[in-house]
């Protein structure tokens, strides 16, 4: 559910969000199982920029986050020369589904890792709807 609590010494609106990682209907938590296969480097920055997303939600953008395509959106986690991105979509309710992650080695995003994404997002679309 998305609260939008009013801050009377700020007067600031506030939508709260929250990260969830797309589960297969086997169980299988695919992006979990990413961010725990990562160095402890880049897993500690991933986790914070993960902390970050729920915060923000749709007002994180670049260089933390940017839209890639229809509604996917990828985390962006640096460390050193090593790249890993985490692909994601927003749902009802300040719900965000995080779909599939990978460690980048070309300029432009993989179209196989989008393609996943959304065929992710569909499937969860259906399972929830």
């Amino acid at each position: 559910m998305v609260y939008m609590p009013y801050n009377n010494y700020k007067g600031e609106c506030k939508a709260e969000f929250e990260v969830i990682f797309f589960e297969k209907e086997n169980g299988d938590c695919p992006v979990e199982e990413f961010i725990d296969s990562l160095d402890v480097k880049m897993r500690a920055k991933m986790v914070g920029l993960l902390e970050l997303l729920e915060e923000k939600g749709n007002q994180l953008r670049e260089p933390y986050s940017k839209p890639i395509d229809d509604g996917i959106f990828e985390i962006r986690c640096k460390v050193g020369n090593n790249i890993t991105r985490v692909l994601y979509f927003f749902y009802y309710e300040g719900k965000i589904i995080l779909t599939n992650g990978f460690v980048k080695k070309t300029q432009k995003t993989p179209p196989e890792e989008i393609k996943l994404a959304k065929e992710r997002r569909a499937d969860f679309k259906e399972r929830m709807g």
